[in-house]
């Protein structure tokens, strides 16, 4: 007899509710359950990988059994082994390779959005290594440390019947999330309110919007300048909130006043007017949102002083913590990943340990400790592990070199850093060299495939999930498992907690499975793990002008800043090797004059990149295995405009290879609408069909933009470390060799 659960999905970080059809054990059907989060039948109608949910329980690439490897590192020889055989060898070898090197010879590596970021960290942490290693630096890090330093906590969209304007910058959410949030832009692309979309493709958010701006690449800080210029110019300032709540507004006038409109479009290549435009609709509307994304967050350089920049918009029109604006995230009622983490507890050990200090001055322990002196008076952490992540630069230094220090070991989770970091061939010369890797994945992927060990990860459907942001908002969605993990998979909060059991960390682990620890985490609220369980969200609504509010001396608080007002100069920043105001930074460049001199001989051009674009149906190096997927984008391919073709010699469906200093990588060109003279690449794409072992390691190396790509410290964001994704350099040509993802392709041809 069927049994009806409530349960989510996890292949993407919405993590939207379902009931399943259970039948002893197994699951037989999945529907989406309107009832819970996130309530809108329309947005599970428009996704095209919740089925995937029931497609890989018992897909038959899946890892189901811990394996051990045989034979050379990649040779692709494995023997399956118990879980107790598994964890005993690792730690094991882990504790023996402490004992030798210290614990910060261990690094990790993780992704998402299939995993739980915690129960990593925290193993970590007790281990007594700083060295986890993310995207962050590229993503998300950047907004949330200027917005901190800015308001004193970060900001989130609040679009409310309110909202009389819409900015969304560097972000496309009709490909990368597909959530309630892209749904409402739709509305508002229909309405009276206007909607602007800043970004060099012709996304199809951007052919939703009412005015699209597409900036030259790695522009952004000097457009929102010229904006802000604008709006001071032309008095379309919240002067009473400006004096009553912000500093140093006239240093920013000052040091805008040559960023006008003219000079700004020749360095953004837009035209005057629409900036001019722009900062009207802006300035003019009695309540705005202005939301940014990871094309934000990938400009290298500029990355930090593009966010300080747009953290000034929102504030000198007043658009801060009142309905239809962004507000201030509330901190979480719940328990914070900071203390999950349990980083604060062990700070001084992994800050004497941290490879970061000095290089990137803010994203360290020195510079966490700073900013937690200002955020303590909301009585908030700051989820330390994220925002202190080990700089990849450094960690692959130290497995190349041993300098430092020697790290030896490796731990990766839902990720695969031969394709989703940046300089593949260095990233896989340095996983070549190391004496134990350790990946927990739900496939055999080319990472996988350099491993010591691969362990079976719990997906969807069998595991429960508590989506947290990072602790900085008070909101977390998710829910229960159906079902068991099938097979021998297990969750990564067990993997983690047996492990660290073997390890010595047993009282730092009392909850047995992850459901007890989520039940903890939910414990400080008036929601039980049933409530959440049912309703699939905890949710409290926004508080407004919070800064407004007395304290016990009956004083408004104000932002927990320096200053306690929002800092458009900045007095914290120059701490950190940073600037009182935004200065634009210098663009990377991955191609040498050498480099350039000897391809342009060979009939090569340079060319304007960027690359990292989110791409529906797929998600980095995720879902190639779908062949549903494949047979709808079968090919990686290059874009560009008509007339970018037509200048390069190309038409839609040639070949063309890419290359910098680092490497090449092959495509076939789309013509789509964007702006001239700039490509975007595909990224992500391996063959999930081929096997992994090597050399071809799943096919890896044709067509992986992050052969070309660099994460080097050299010309990287100086504070945070960010590197670039976009607003890079490459040197294109024609190929007529056909690709291996064109059909028909043998490979024994």
């Amino acid at each position: 007899m069927s049994e009806f659960k409530k349960t989510n999905c996890h292949f993407c970080g919405y993590l939207c509710g379902f009931v399943a059809e259970v039948e002893k054990g197994r699951v037989i059907d999945l529907q989406p359950d309107p009832t819970r989060y996130p309530y809108d039948p329309r947005i599970l109608a428009g996704c095209r990988r919740w089925p995937m949910n029931l497609e890989v329980l018992d897909h038959e690439d899946r890892i189901n059994y811990p394996l051990r490897r045989l034979g050379e590192r990649g040779s692709g020889q494995w023997e399956r082994v118990s879980w107790d055989e598994a964890l005993d060898d690792i730690a094991a070898r882990l504790e023996e390779l402490r004992q030798t090197y210290g614990p910060q010879t261990l690094a990790s590596m993780i992704g998402g959005p299939h995993t739980s970021f915690w129960p990593l960290h925290r193993f970590m942490t007790l281990f007594g290594s700083p060295n986890n290693m993310g995207i962050g630096q590229i993503c998300w890090n950047p907004r949330i440390w200027m917005d901190v330093l800015t308001f004193g906590w970060t900001v989130e969209a609040d679009i409310t019947e309110d909202t009389g304007c819409v900015i969304i910058w560097g972000t496309n959410p009709a490909e990368s999330d597909n959530s309630m949030f892209w749904r409402r832009l739709l509305e508002i692309g229909r309405s009276e309110v206007p909607l602007i979309v800043i970004d060099p493709r012709r996304t199809r958010t951007a052919a939703a919007a009412d005015l699209w701006i597409a900036p030259k690449p790695g522009t952004d800080c000097a457009l929102a300048l010229g904006l802000l210029h604008v709006l001071i110019d032309e008095d379309l300032v919240d002067h009473e909130f400006v004096d009553a709540w912000c500093h140093g507004y006239e240093e920013l006038v000052a040091h805008v006043a040559p960023w006008t409109p003219e000079v700004v479009a020749e360095i953004c290549d837009v035209p005057a007017e629409d900036i001019r435009r722009v900062a009207r609709l802006f300035g003019s509307a009695a309540t705005a949102a202005l939301i940014s994304g990871r094309g934000i967050d990938q400009v290298g350089e500029s990355v930090a002083p593009t966010h300080r920049a747009i953290c000034c918009l929102r504030a000198i029109t007043g658009n801060v913590d009142k309905p239809g604006s962004c507000v201030l995230a509330e901190g979480s009622d719940f328990i914070a990943e900071g203390d999950l983490e349990g980083t604060y507890e062990h700070f001084e050990a992994l800050n004497e340990r941290c490879l970061n200090t000095p290089y990137t001055p803010l994203q360290c322990y020195e510079g966490l400790a700073k900013a937690e002196a200002l955020t303590e008076r909301l009585g908030r952490k700051l989820p330390g592990r994220y925002l202190t992540s080990a700089h990849p630069d450094l960690v692959l230094q130290a497995m190349e070199t041993g300098e430092p220090y020697p790290v030896r070991a490796l731990i990766v989770e839902a990720t695969n850093p031969l394709l989703t970091y940046a300089d593949t061939h260095r990233v896989y010369k340095a996983l070549k060299g190391l004496d134990l890797i350790v990946v927990l994945d739900y496939w055999m992927t080319p990472t996988a495939a350099l491993a010591d060990y691969v362990l079976p990860a719990a997906g969807a459907i069998e595991r429960p999930t508590f989506q947290a942001h990072g602790g900085v908002a008070n909101i977390a969605y998710g829910g229960p498992a159906a079902v068991a993990p099938y097979y021998e998979r297990k969750t990564d909060y067990e993997i983690f907690r047996l492990l660290g059991l073997r390890l010595g960390q047993a009282e730092q682990w009392p909850q047995e499975t992850f459901e007890e620890a989520i039940a903890y985490t939910l414990s400080p609220t008036a929601q039980t793990w049933e409530d959440y369980s049912d309703s699939g969200i905890y949710f409290r609504p926004y508080g407004y002008a919070k800064h407004e509010q007395l304290n016990e001396e009956g004083i408004p608080q104000g932002f927990a800043t320096t200053t306690g007002k929002i800092e458009l100069a900045s007095e914290f920043l120059p701490q950190v090797g940073g600037t009182r105001l935004p200065v634009p930074g210098k663009r990377r460049q991955l191609c040498s004059p050498e480099f350039i001199k000897e391809k342009t001989a060979e009939g090569w051009t340079s060319i304007d990149l960027i690359t990292g674009a989110r791409k529906q149906p797929y998600n980095a190096s995720m879902y190639f295995q779908n062949q549903a997927f494949r047979q709808k984008s079968p090919e990686p391919v290059v874009e560009m405009s008509e007339a970018t073709a037509a200048r390069l010699g190309l038409e839609a469906g040639d070949g063309v290879v890419l290359a910098t200093d680092q490497g090449e990588a092959r495509f076939k060109v789309a013509i789509v609408v964007m702006r001239d003279d700039v490509i975007n690449a595909d990224y992500g794409w391996w063959h999930p069909e081929w096997s992994c072992e090597e050399p071809a390691l799943g096919g890896m190396w044709e067509s992986n933009i992050n052969c070309l790509t660099s994460c080097s410290l050299d010309q990287g964001e100086p504070m945070i470390g960010t590197w670039s994704y976009n607003a890079l350099d490459c040197m294109i040509k024609k190929d007529d060799r056909p690709l291996s993802w064109e059909p028909g392709f043998s490979r024994e041809a």
